[in-house]
């Protein structure tokens, strides 16, 4: 796909890997649909970082697990662009607790609706306008078996329907819509902010923890290449299982 004019929505891109991405695509020539659901002056930047790239951009509000307010966005971003070719599901929450005997009902319903549930409204809400385009979304390691102290039971459940989403639309949608998902590992963002950095470091090959703009590059990838649906592209710096 060539990326030069198309219009992208990035869910949760007030900061870290939403921005990243964000930014990421204007420097392509994308303009970008910016959405946030708390933070508007994290969305504010973002914006601000877009269009110093010379593209559109459009802040709009949303919880992505509330049908209702998914609708108003996209009517927003239709107004605006007349079209959508590219969703990248990237809103996402970590959850109160790890340990699975924290976990409240509480807590799980809100990591479920706002990782699976939201992405699953969002991908259904946007293929009303969406014939032909891509859909990103961003997953986890922790949703293919990993299991690290900071992550709890519901987000790696969350992650996990989520790669199984990719897989289930990649096959419903094909081939005018491509579905993919990137599976980051650990990523310099405020989610493990409160991690011991230096344990999850020599858990990788690298020895690195990634950055928001690595996880960026492999979505590029993904939207640049024709050829990949229903694949998971793992960016966890050769991360180690034992």
């Amino acid at each position: 796909m060539e990326l030069k004019g198309k219009v992208a929505l990035v869910t949760g891109a007030s900061r870290g890997i939403g921005r990243a991405i964000a930014v990421s695509l204007s420097q392509k020539g994308c303009n970008v649909a910016i959405n946030y659901s708390k933070d508007v002056e994290g969305a504010k930047k973002t914006e601000e970082l877009c269009k110093a790239h010379g593209v559109e951009t459009l802040v709009v509000k949303a919880d992505v697990s509330n049908r209702s307010e998914v609708r108003n966005m996209l009517e927003k971003i239709i107004t605006k662009f007349g079209r959508i070719d590219i969703l990248v599901n990237n809103a996402g929450i970590l959850g109160k607790a790890s340990n699975p005997m924290e976990i409240t009902d509480d807590d799980w319903d809100r990591v479920l609706n706002v990782n699976l549930k939201g992405a699953f409204i969002v991908s259904q809400e946007v293929l009303k306008y969406m014939k032909r385009g891509k859909i990103i979304n961003i997953a986890s390691i922790a949703g293919k078996g990993e299991i690290s102290p900071h992550v709890g039971a519901h987000y790696s459940a969350s992650k996990g329907g989520l790669i199984a989403l990719t897989f289930n639309l990649a096959r419903h949608l094909a081939p005018h819509i491509l579905v993919n998902a990137v599976a980051p590992g650990s990523v310099e963002t405020e989610l493990i902010e409160d991690a011991d950095k230096e344990s999850l470091k020599k858990l990788t090959l690298t020895g690195k923890i990634a950055n928001p703009e690595d996880i960026a590059h492999a979505v590029i990838f993904l939207l640049e290449n024709d050829q990949i649906t229903g694949e998971i592209i793992d960016v966890n710096g050769g991360r180690l299982m034992d």
